[in-house]
C-alpha cells in the first residue's frame, strides 16, 4: 500500500512526517497516526472512526490514540481521538489543530499541514497524557493508506 502514500508524498516528505510523529510522541504517551486515501463515500469523520478501528488504534492502554485521516482527492480530513482523550478534554479540543492544518492545506502545503497537525496534537496531548518513564510506543509510526 506504500504506493498510495507515494502518490501524495515523496519519500522524503513521508520520512519528515514519520519523524514529526516520533518527536511529538516523545512528549506524550498518546499515539499519533496518519492515514491517507484518495476518496471516501462516507462522511469523513465516520470513515476516520472506521479506519481508527481497522488500525486497532482503540487498543492502547490509556485509550489515547489519535488518527489524522485525509481523503486527498476529496480535500477533506478529520482528526479522531480515542475515548480516553475524549473523556478528559474539552469538546472543542481538536478545533485549533484542525484550523492549523486547514490553513496549510488551502495553501497547497500538504506535508506542512500534516506535520503542523502532528506537532499541535502532540503538544496538546502532553498536557493530559504526558510521557512517563517506561512508556512504550504501542502503535507503528508509519503512514498508512488505502
Amino acid at each position: 500500500m506504500a504506493s498510495t502514500v507515494e502518490d501524495f508524498l515523496s519519500q522524503s516528505e513521508e520520512q519528515d512526517i514519520v519523524k514529526a510523529i516520533r518527536i511529538a510522541e516523545s512528549t506524550t504517551s498518546g499515539e499519533i497516526r496518519v492515514h491517507l486515501e484518495r476518496h471516501t463515500d462516507l462522511d469523513t469523520f465516520t470513515r476516520a472512526k472506521e479506519i481508527f478501528h481497522l488500525l486497532k488504534m482503540d487498543n492502547t492502554k490509556e485509550e489515547n490514540g489519535v488518527l489524522i485521516y485525509v481523503a486527498v482527492d476529496d480535500h477533506k480530513f478529520a482528526i479522531c481521538g480515542d475515548r480516553g482523550i475524549n473523556n478528559k478534554v474539552p469538546p472543542n479540543f481538536w478545533e485549533s489543530t484542525r484550523d492549523t492544518m486547514a490553513t496549510h492545506f488551502k495553501a497547497g502545503q500538504f506535508k506542512e499541514g500534516i506535520i503542523e497537525g502532528i506537532q499541535h496534537a502532540g503538544e496538546r496531548l502532553s498536557a493530559y497524557f504526558p510521557w512517563q518513564h517506561g512508556d512504550i510506543n504501542e502503535l507503528p509510526d508509519e503512514i498508512t493508506s488505502s
